[in-house]
């Protein structure tokens, strides 16, 4: 049953009655040393245009396409890790297209025998289903000089091993879509699937988004194609959303249009009207048989794969880490590898103490130098032998932080702490002593201390520790200066 293409303006929806119903068309260039139909190297990323291509790429006549092998395995394990079916025949098909960027008039795709299909991930405590997932070459690159009269064509691209991934249309919020590809991504890293740095375009999302009341038809859709951050698809989504509501609340229609985002703008517009499927005339590639996944294919790939984002975060929040705190660090998988190397390092170390270094300081030391985990000097070792001086009260917490930019630019903390002298003073004699001259110095904290203020006690510990450098066990010096008081 077809949607109506309109309401009339009197009984048009409120806003409050729409919902958005959008589903995700997710890109992923796999992790392989060569192309997927050629050996061309597919490390072309920052190398100079046309450079990384072959007769195949340029799609001259008489060449023939050879599957890469890894290619496959990586997409099995995508499809595994996304609960897809992944078993029995496979197949390649020519999607036949006429641009610029596609030198061979066609795409070598996968039409009715996707790799995987029927699958599903949790999201926030909902089932976002995975309709399908399928192998593809990517197309080359066209640039734009800003005010030519031409464009540019780089080839480098074109035959990257791609993976398509296609949701249900089970997404609801531009928030929901923005944390279903942040999962994606984590899990595709955790595989070592792909590198999926969108910044590199080695992950790309189209969106599909409709408004209806819910409980009747969908609405026509509308493509958003090419975005290559989290933070354009939930802004495009934003956007969309509310410029199809207003459409729809005043009585308009929406029209089915493929759409493009731009940045500057904060808007879509509409790039052309959208093809369909007969327009792209599929046929089964000749030159490529058809695939058996067989059962024991899928065991032998089942058993290379790695620990997946959501076991990741079961096994932290068994491990006594906060849930907030697990569920960021289980998605992010630099930052989940360090905190499990900095872990192995020192077994011994509370996890949640490791992590509140790591989310909090690290995280703030590298935020304000604009940099990531990898293109700092830390290493897990060093953070973790941080943050073990601090907890066998070897060096105090302030100390610690005091030396952290130093740690964070590669050096040892254990060495710093010898060679500086930083070492908690547990000398009872010299904090005592201490303690005795700024009771001799503030004598009016002490007769509020004795008369019941016990928060006037903390005029007196910040003269102490500035007395011992900052070296003195806090605990220590709290004791001796209660029992110096008598409360």
């Amino acid at each position: 049953m077809s949607p109506p293409a309109s309401f009339p303006a009197s009984t048009a929806p409120s806003s409050a009655d729409l919902q958005a119903v959008i589903g995700l068309e997710v890109h992923l260039h796999l992790n392989t040393r060569t192309k997927i139909f050629s050996a061309a190297s597919t490390d072309y990323f920052g190398q100079e245009p046309n450079t990384f291509t072959d007769p195949l790429t340029l799609g001259l006549p008489g060449t023939l396409p050879t599957l890469n092998a890894r290619a496959v395995d990586l997409a099995i394990m995508f499809g595994l890790a996304l609960g897809c079916d992944v078993s029995g025949f496979t197949q390649f098909h020519r999607k036949n297209y006429f641009y610029p960027d596609a030198p061979k008039n066609y795409q070598l795709s996968q039409y009715d025998r996707p790799i995987a299909r029927n699958g599903a991930v949790t999201v926030d405590g909902e089932r976002i289903g995975i309709t399908r997932a399928h192998l593809e070459d990517d197309a080359g690159k066209l640039v734009h000089p800003l005010y030519a009269p031409y464009s540019l064509l780089d080839l480098n691209r074109a035959g990257m091993p791609l993976i398509e991934m296609v949701t249900e249309p089970e997404l609801r919020t531009p928030e929901q879509a923005r944390k279903f590809l942040t999962l994606i991504r984590a899990t595709a890293q955790s595989l070592g699937v792909s590198e999926a740095n969108p910044e590199e375009g080695q992950m790309r999302c189209d969106v599909n988004v409709s408004v209806h009341v819910p409980g009747t038809p969908f609405g026509t859709k509308v493509e958003i194609k090419n975005l290559n951050s989290f933070r354009s698809v939930q802004r495009a989504l934003e956007y969309e959303i509310a410029r199809q509501t207003r459409i729809v609340k005043a009585g308009g229609s929406i029209s089915q249009d493929t759409m493009g985002w731009d940045e500057g703008g904060q808007k879509t517009f509409v790039m052309r009207t959208k093809e369909g499927e007969a327009d792209y005339r599929y046929f089964p590639d000749p030159d490529l048989p058809p695939l058996d996944i067989t059962p024991e294919w899928i065991e032998r790939v089942r058993a290379q794969m790695p620990e997946l984002p959501a076991q990741k975060r079961e096994r932290y929040l068994a491990a006594g880490l906060r849930e907030q705190d697990a569920d960021s660090v289980s998605v992010d998988v630099p930052q989940s590898r360090f905190l499990d190397a900095a872990l192995s390092a020192d077994p011994k170390l509370d996890l949640q103490k490791l992590a509140n270094w790591l989310l909090t300081d690290v995280a703030g030391w590298l935020s304000a130098k604009e940099l990531n985990l990898k293109a700092s000097a830390l290493t897990p070792e060093h953070l973790a032998a941080l943050v073990g001086l601090v907890e066998a009260g070897t060096l105090s917490g302030k100390m610690a932080k005091e030396l952290l930019p130093e740690v964070m630019q590669g050096a040892d903390p254990a060495t710093l702490v010898a060679e500086r002298g930083l070492s908690v003073v547990t000398d009872a004699g010299a904090i005592e002593a201490a303690v005795d001259a700024a009771m001799l110095a503030n004598p009016a904290a002490v007769e509020q201390v004795r008369a019941g203020n016990l928060k006037a006690a903390n005029a007196l510990f910040g003269p102490v520790m500035k007395a011992m450098n900052g070296q003195a066990g806090p605990d220590v010096v709290r004791r001796v200066l209660n029992e110096r008081l008598g409360v």
